[in-house]
């Protein structure tokens, strides 16, 4: 198969799969491990005896995304900073371009690497050890003039005892070799911390140490990187918002007349029978809830745990309601991507359905994984008159602040929408979950959440007084721009 024919074969190219290199012989891809389809191919391969990484670039835009991933390697190896050798790279015109490089054995992204800690109290040990490697490395780079502008943790590999910078596409200098201006540095440190739960903020400050250790050319005004930080993840989230709802390399999207369809890309084969028939697999798991307005049931599909809510239409009467606006169903999956993203933890999404004739909407469904924990109302039924562990009250008191700090109210917050799941409290029933534009909207919310939210207990409990005493009031939400 030459390039070409490459640009044809879409999302699944499969592999193992050769192609051929214009006076570079042949690439035998092993696997793939991320592809834009009609556009990038990037896979483990075989070339001339050796395990190496291979970017296969197509489409209208080729030459120049090959010239930019080329220079950007280039300018890393000149300003001697660490990323894999460019072993070869070309350009066959009418077909596309290739760069093959090292491939780093047991590589792991720092994104993996935070992951891993990611639930651990803000700013634990490895919390600052991956932050920390991370920021000294950015640093090495705009000493040499260097930045990465899309900067982000999986594009630090750390292999054995080194980190490597990779993505050479994103790969900009000024003048190489010279330090890059304060205002460069701010930008793309922003880029770097907007990728970041907003958590992190108070700590920013103390984590340029690593920073500085490693370039002390500038000053690094907190209010200044603050203020870009926050313009960048204002951004990220409308962007992120935007791909829930169409197809992508991330979500599979299906949206007509008469239905609307939007499935994780990476979950879409494995959920193509559920898909199929979701009404199907509710008749024959376990009914959870079977309400006027929703059925609820959960179900396993190759041998995985999970749940579909149905979105019911109860009357003709009803359906004059409902109609016309999204359903629940996809307002769920909205908000819960959007909860996803600002960190704030959702049972994984993984589908939703609209069944529609003439754009005018009916029942829907939404698929998610089964959360296998307790809610929070038998979580800490034995401690109606004590204390429940204070690692379970630490995770409730980052959730309200997370709440707080992004004024988003759920709008039912009973007990039996809390559950403990792998140290951390997850919110489900997401139909009203609501991200406010204003401090005094928000205030009134957050002030029906936290009353709804004691209300799960006796007020003349101790577990309710010292509720009361730890989660914010409504004065003290008010948060600032």
């Amino acid at each position: 198969m030459n390039l070409s024919q490459l640009a044809g074969t879409g999302r699944q190219p499969g592999s193992p799969l050769q192609v051929a290199l214009p006076g570079n012989g042949v690439l035998n891809i092993v696997r793939w491990l991320r592809i834009l389809p009609g556009h990038r191919y990037v896979g483990c391969a075989e070339w001339n005896g050796r395990t190496v990484l291979a970017k296969l670039i197509v489409g209208s835009k080729a030459q120049r995304h090959h010239q930019l991933e080329r220079s950007g390697a280039r300018l890393m190896a000149e300003q001697q900073l660490p990323t894999p050798g460019l072993l070869a790279e070309g350009w066959q015109e009418g077909e596309g371009g290739w760069l093959i490089f090292d491939w780093l054995d047991d590589a792991e992204s720092l994104w993996d690497a935070w992951r891993a800690v990611e639930t651990d109290v803000m700013l634990s040990d490895g919390q600052r050890g991956v932050l920390g490697e991370a920021l000294e490395l950015i640093a090495r780079m705009h000493a040499r003039g260097i930045w990465q502008a899309d900067l982000h943790l999986d594009n630090l590999l750390r292999a054995g005892d080194q980190l490597y910078v990779v993505d050479g596409g994103g790969v900009k200098a000024k003048v190489p070799g010279a330090p890059l201006c304060r205002e460069q540095v701010l930008e793309n440190l922003g880029v770097f911390f907007a990728q970041l739960p907003a958590e992190v903020d108070p700590f920013i400050e103390e984590l340029l140490v690593h920073y500085l250790l490693a370039n002390s050319e500038h000053a690094l005004p907190l209010e200044a990187l603050l203020k870009d930080i926050h313009k960048t993840r204002a951004w990220r989230l409308n962007d992120y918002l935007k791909k829930v709802a169409r197809d992508c390399s991330l979500f599979s999207a299906r949206i007509g007349a008469f239905g609307a369809q939007v499935v994780r890309r990476d979950e879409e084969v494995a959920l193509r029978v559920v898909l199929a028939d979701p009404n199907a697999f509710i008749a024959q798991g376990e009914l959870l809830k079977d309400g006027g307005s929703a059925t609820v049931a959960s179900i396993e599909s190759n041998g995985r745990a999970l749940l579909i809510k149905r979105y019911n239409i109860k009357n003709p009467l009803h359906w004059l309601k409902r109609f016309w606006r999204p359903s629940r169903a996809w307002h769920s999956w909205v908000e819960g991507n959007r909860l996803d993203f600002l960190g704030i933890a959702t049972p994984r999404l993984l589908a939703v359905i609209e069944r529609r004739w003439l754009w005018m909407r009916g029942p829907a469904w939404l698929i998610t994984e089964l959360l296998h924990g307790k809610d929070i109302i038998a979580r800490f039924k034995p401690y109606l008159d004590g204390c429940p562990p204070e690692l379970e009250l630490s995770a409730l008191d980052r959730l309200f602040a997370a709440l707080i700090r992004q004024r988003i109210s759920h709008g039912d917050l009973k007990g039996h929408n809390l559950f403990w799941e792998q140290g951390r409290w997850v919110l489900i029933d997401l139909d009203a979950v609501q991200q406010h534009n204003s401090d005094s909207s928000f205030a009134r919310a957050y002030a029906k959440d936290r009353a709804r939210f004691l209300r799960n207990w006796p007020v003349d409990s101790a577990l309710y007084r010292l509720l009361d005493q730890r989660l914010p009031a409504v004065p003290g939400t008010r948060i600032e721009d």
